[in-house]
C-alpha cells in the first residue's frame, strides 16, 4: 500500500467516524453530500475570482481550505458500509492518478461541479486537476484533511450542535487557530490528529 493510499484510509476511517458522530445511521438519511460539492465549488469560484469587469486575485489559501471540504463530501460519497476503507482508498489513489485538468483552475473545477449535479458523484480525476491547478499535493490535503475533520470533533465535542461552541477565542477565530497548532506539528506522526485535537484544547477558552 503507498504512502498515498494509507493517507486516503486515514481519511476515510476519519469521515466515517465524524459522519457516525453528526448521525449514527448516517448511510439510511440519504444526505446529498453531491450538492454540497456542487455549492462548494461556486464558493471556491468566487475566493479564485471569475469576474472579467473587475480585478480579482486568487486568495489560494481559501480555495484550498474550499477544496478539503469538498473532499470531506467525496469521501462521504464513497463510503458505503461494504467496501472496506483500503479498496475504496487504492481506487480513488488510482483515479486521482489519471488527473483530469481543462485549459485552466475554473474549466476544471466546473468539470467537478458538472459531476456532482448531472451524475450526483465525485470526479476524483477532476478533483485531482484543481489541486494540481493551484500548487497542492496529497500531503498538503492529508495535512489540511486531518486537521479539519479534527477540529470538527472538537466543535462537536464542545457544542456546536446545541449552540454553546465558542468560534472566536483571544481574537481568533477558530480555523486561524487551528492553522497555527498544525503548523506546529509533524504531519507524519502517527498521531498527527491526536496531536491537534489536544494543542485545540489547550487554547480553547475553560
Amino acid at each position: 500500500m503507498s504512502s498515498a493510499a494509507k493517507k486516503i484510509a486515514v481519511m476515510l476511517e476519519m469521515q466515517h467516524a465524524m459522519n457516525t458522530k453528526v448521525h449514527e445511521q448516517w448511510f439510511d438519511q440519504g444526505f446529498e453530500w453531491y450538492r454540497a460539492i456542487w455549492v462548494e465549488c461556486a464558493e471556491m469560484l468566487d475566493h479564485y475570482g471569475w469576474k472579467w469587469w473587475k480585478k480579482q486575485t486568487p486568495d489560494t489559501e481559501q480555495v484550498i481550505l474550499e477544496l478539503v471540504d469538498i473532499f470531506h463530501f467525496g469521501l462521504s460519497l464513497r463510503i458505503d458500509g461494504e467496501t472496506s476503507f483500503t479498496d475504496l482508498a487504492a481506487a480513488l489513489e488510482q483515479e486521482m492518478a489519471q488527473v483530469h485538468s481543462e485549459a485552466d483552475f475554473k474549466a476544471t473545477l466546473e468539470v467537478l461541479a458538472a459531476s456532482a449535479v448531472n451524475d450526483k458523484a465525485f470526479n476524483a480525476a477532476a478533483f485531482a486537476g484543481c489541486m494540481q491547478q493551484i500548487g497542492m499535493n496529497i500531503d498538503d490535503l492529508y495535512r489540511g484533511y486531518v486537521g479539519k475533520n479534527t477540529l470538527n470533533f472538537f466543535r462537536q465535542d464542545n457544542g456546536y450542535k446545541d449552540g454553546t461552541y465558542i468560534k472566536v477565542w483571544h481574537g481568533q477565530e477558530d480555523n486561524e487557530h487551528l492553522v497555527e497548532v498544525v503548523k506546529s506539528l509533524d504531519t507524519e506522526n502517527p498521531d498527527f490528529a491526536h496531536l491537534v485535537y489536544q494543542g485545540l484544547q489547550q487554547r480553547y477558552p475553560a
